[in-house]
């Protein structure tokens, strides 16, 4: 096994791929001295600028070197070289090729829906319009799984504490963000409990769906129900469980599916195994009609211009551009500076800023090129699968269920979550974890569902590695339960930014 790695020949640091001397695994070291004040160049770019005089074989972290980022200027960075854009280079110091030796015209079993979406669950579920209903919707749930315990794992509720007090984009956002999990493919049923008396009024909220299928979507205002609201839930839960029941899982294209990029908990090896996984599924996704979706916008900070590189038309690109630039001033009127990024936990695992961290991040993008970019609360329908597939980018900030909840609501039916420090937590869709190093899924393996850490602590290759991750994501999508569905771990966040009233 090898000690260390330089993941770019332009690279002036080095990952230690086991703990060294001083080195911590997953941190960096200097190949050569640095000039105070010179650019650190990793994954061949500046991720910062040391602070001070770094000797050759010194770690380089937090301590030593800052952030280049300010305002909403851009990063308009050459590779050098001459190379591409996303040239990651493997542990195995083999440079990434996504497509060799994997399966071209796959299928999965899924649920159609009259709409044209596929689901790959057949779930109940009670959403709340208003958080003053979410122990309503928690009791429904819970009186119907203990009379139908069959119904245990697919019946469930999604608490939240909005769809009241909210003006503005607030308001919107709510109300866009329940249509899109109503609308959800994954759902076999959905039962919308309203209060009555709520900014979000369940008769105009309904207007939202447009003309939706009145037999897997019912509607209860409890003001309006005449005697006990919970017994009406649990009649109308149990009808839509038994209508659900009716739905087959049948052989679909791959086409058909939409994948979400996310991750979390991130590490020194995040860049080098669990992204550049997802890159490589992406692109073969992609490849085959199907979409996958990138979100965390500050965490494409400092490598933007990567990504800019690869919009499919003028459009796309000035539509990344505003992405980049409307959540930088979103920071800027808030008085946060710009690169108030990464957090605690990233450091302890090897990011020392936010240009290295967007720049191991964003390669669960891939290579292919960006066709569209979604505003938060958008959700693809079944068209725009047909005639927009491919790498999606979409507004959300980096917070973990707030953009997992983003991209399930967008129409992902699963959600990839890499992660180098781990995270039981799960969205209102499948949530597969994906460990960047071995020691946390060997650790941890009720939170992980697959070892990307076998690229260094096995010398792994790429497609050996893809033909089984392939398998394993199909394998969930087709029903096999990832580990935060057998812990009954879900839930959903909404992303707020205005005045409670």
């Amino acid at each position: 096994m090898k000690q260390f790695l330089q993941i770019h020949p332009a690279d002036i640091v080095a990952v230690a791929l086991q703990d060294l001397p001083g080195i911590p695994a997953g941190h960096k070291f200097a190949l050569r001295d640095i000039a105070e004040g010179e650019d650190v160049i990793k994954y061949g770019n500046p991720i910062g600028h040391a602070t001070r005089f770094i000797r050759k074989g010194e770690l380089v972290d937090h301590h030593n070197i800052v952030t280049n980022l300010e305002g909403k200027r851009p990063t308009p960075v050459p590779l050098p070289s001459g190379r591409g854009d996303a040239d990651a280079l493997m542990a195995n110091g083999k440079e990434s090729l996504p497509l060799r030796g994997c399966e071209a015209g796959a299928t999965f079993l899924g649920y159609p829906r009259p709409d044209g979406q596929v689901g790959i669950r057949n779930d109940i579920w009670v959403i709340p319009t208003v958080g003053c209903v979410n122990d309503i919707c928690k009791q429904i749930v819970e009186k119907v799984t203990s009379q139908c315990p069959p119904a245990e794992d697919i019946v469930k509720s999604f608490p939240h504490p909005y769809g009241c007090s909210q003006l503005g984009e607030d308001h919107e956002n709510t109300r866009l963000i329940l249509r899109d999990m109503v609308l959800h493919p994954n759902a076999g049923g959905v039962l919308v409990v309203g209060l009555g008396c709520e900014n979000n009024q369940p008769h105009e909220f309904e207007k939202l769906l447009g003309d939706y299928d009145r037999q897997r979507i019912r509607f209860m205002v409890c003001q309006e129900v005449e005697g006990d609201e919970v017994e009406a839930g649990i009649q109308i839960v149990k009808e839509l469980y038994k209508q659900a029941q009716t739905y087959a899982r049948v052989s679909v294209p791959i086409s058909k599916l939409r994948v979400g990029l996310k991750c979390g908990g991130s590490d020194g090896f995040s860049g080098i195994t669990a992204n550049p996984l997802l890159g490589a599924f992406s692109d073969w996704l992609c490849a085959q009609g199907g979409t996958t979706i990138l979100t965390e916008v500050p965490e494409m900070f400092g490598a933007e211009h990567l990504l800019m590189r690869r919009a499919v038309s003028d459009e796309i690109l000035q539509d990344i551009i505003r992405l980049i630039n409307n959540f930088k001033e979103y920071y800027i009127s808030h008085g946060q500076p710009v690169g108030e990024n990464p957090s605690p936990g990233n450091k302890a695992g090897g990011i020392s800023t936010l240009e290295e961290k967007a720049l191991g991040c964003t390669q669960k993008g891939g290579t292919s090129p960006v066709c569209g970019v979604l505003k938060y609360g958008d959700r693809l329908t079944a068209g725009d699968a047909c005639s927009k597939s491919g790498l999606h980018l979409l507004c959300a900030p980096g917070n973990d269920l707030v953009a997992s909840t983003a991209l399930a609501a967008a129409g992902c039916q699963l959600v990839l979550f890499t992660t180098g420090r781990g995270t039981p937590f799960a969205t209102f869709v499948p949530t597969l974890k994906v460990a960047t190093n071995s020691g946390l899924a060997n650790r941890k393996k009720n939170w992980v569902d697959f070892d990307a850490g076998t690229l260094v602590s096995q010398d792994d290759t790429i497609e050996s590695l893809m033909q089984r991750f392939i398998t394993h994501v199909i394998a969930v999508v087709n029903g096999q339960p990832t580990q935060a569905e057998l812990s009954g771990n879900y839930g959903m966040a909404i992303w707020k930014n205005g005045v409670t009233l």
